[in-house]
């Protein structure tokens, strides 16, 4: 029971390891219209779009210097732009 109780800890302890060094959480990848069958590529480009919009806007915020408080209303409201 003991040792579950460590592993656990561990576990959890590495799992918040990235984000105590302020490292970027795992995110979703870059759709690659290429890469996607036929019948799936006017999806994957409008969704490659979309990822491409909202990392302008994540850029654009911390140039920015938005508080992490105001983060999700800023880039919800240049996303809509």
């Amino acid at each position: 029971m003991r040792s579950r109780v460590t592993l656990l800890f561990l576990a959890t302890l590495l799992a918040a390891l990235p984000a105590a060094f302020g490292l970027p959480a795992r995110a979703d990848k870059i759709v690659d219209p290429k890469t996607v069958s036929p019948e799936f590529r006017e999806a994957a480009e409008k969704r490659r779009a979309e990822q491409m919009k909202l990392i302008e806007c994540n850029n654009a915020a911390k140039i920015a210097k938005i508080p992490r408080r105001d983060l999700a209303q800023y880039v919800a409201e240049c996303f809509d732009k």
